[in-house]
């Protein structure tokens, strides 16, 4: 059909999508694990779930450690996203999900790719397309649509609200953050964000009183952090490398779509008519950033940098060691510059001005 046409998938979206299915279903399996558990321990257990696995994967993938070869000035942006995606975030979310049904919840969480977005736009001066704003103005009114449902003079429901707004903002900047080193080694981010984030989250828990889980418990918690924010996390990155920020951010906010479906089918939590004339304004703000095409005619600018690529025609070099011409690899390189015209995103090779 011709409308499915419209539609441009390529590896980085895939990834984000991939992502979103991963993150949007550990939401209702977050909720189900916190029973009578502090949010803070099992959003810690979350994040260590992920790190250790990744951190593993890294290891055996590299036959042992090896340094991930970031700048001096790459560290700050690395550590400014764990602080606000590994450790605030989290903390708001897990409470938020105390407070409100995992379904509402998951729909709130489209208020991230907005937030995202915004920052992308107004402090790193991403391009933002009509056709993206557009969908992010469905998006906000879907999620306006949905907070309407609530009894706001319950003070539980409010805050819960306010907790996931808040976390949506943490994750948002976590984003923008990360994409100032998603070209880096992305185990090693991704890792990092996880052991780091979870050991300090699992400290403040346990600081706080908490009392650690029975041991079937805490590997299951392990088991959904590594798929849920692990591998979702990875993918994440991969996406930033190839979308930027606001594109990635608004692909993954098919993610809230998952985790209601798994709520209402699986866990038997209700919905509303309003729920669903939600759904329908932020499954159409989705649909306009999946078709949307930017395409004209830009230059690159000479520049050397480093990142992991293939060979294509914004790649043309030598090596001073052997390679095949197909799989990706990593090392400085130089281009010269470059005019022509091609349907791209705002990603590490594309971020020339409008």
């Amino acid at each position: 059909m011709q409308i499915f046409n419209k539609v441009h998938l390529s590896s980085p979206v895939i990834a984000a999508i991939l992502a979103a299915i991963l993150f949007g279903a550990s939401t209702p399996f977050a909720k189900a694990l916190i029973g009578d558990y502090s949010p803070t321990l099992i959003a810690g257990l979350l994040y260590l779930g992920s790190g250790i696995g990744l951190m593993l994967i890294r290891v055996i993938r590299d036959r042992g450690w090896s340094n991930p070869k970031l700048r001096s000035n790459e560290w700050p942006w690395l550590f400014g996203a764990i602080s606000f995606g590994g450790v605030l975030g989290p903390i708001l979310l897990m409470y938020g999900l105390t407070q409100i049904s995992s379904a509402t919840a998951s729909l709130l969480l489209n208020l991230e790719a907005v937030l995202t977005s915004v920052i992308a736009w107004l402090v790193f001066k991403e391009n933002a397309d009509k056709r993206i704003v557009l969908g992010m103005i469905l998006i906000v009114l879907g999620g306006v649509l949905l907070s309407w449902t609530h009894n706001t003079t319950h003070s539980g429901e409010l805050l819960g609200a306010l907790a996931i707004a808040g976390a949506c903002l943490c994750w948002a900047i976590d984003n923008n953050l990360t994409r100032k080193v998603s070209a880096l080694d992305s185990f090693f981010i991704a890792g990092s964000k996880g052991l780091i984030a979870g050991t300090v989250n699992v400290y403040l828990a346990y600081k706080l009183g908490s009392k650690l889980p029975e041991l079937p418990m805490i590997i299951t918690v392990l088991i959904c952090g590594f798929f849920g924010y692990g591998l979702s996390l990875l993918l994440f990155i991969f996406a930033l490398r190839g979308l930027g920020t606001s594109r990635t951010g608004a692909y993954f906010s098919v993610a809230p779509f998952i985790g209601a479906g798994i709520a209402i089918l699986f866990f038997r939590e209700s919905s509303t008519l309003n729920f669903w004339f939600a759904l329908a304004f932020m499954g159409a703000g989705v649909w306009l950033h999946l078709t949307e095409k930017h395409e004209h005619e830009h230059i690159h600018v000479a520049d050397c940098h480093e990142h992991s690529h293939r060979h294509d025609e914004h790649h043309q070099h030598s090596h001073d060691f052997a390679y095949d011409g197909n799989s990706e690899h990593r090392h400085q390189h130089e281009h010269k510059e470059l005019q022509h015209v091609h349907h791209h995103y705002p990603d590490v090779e594309h971020l020339h001005t409008h």
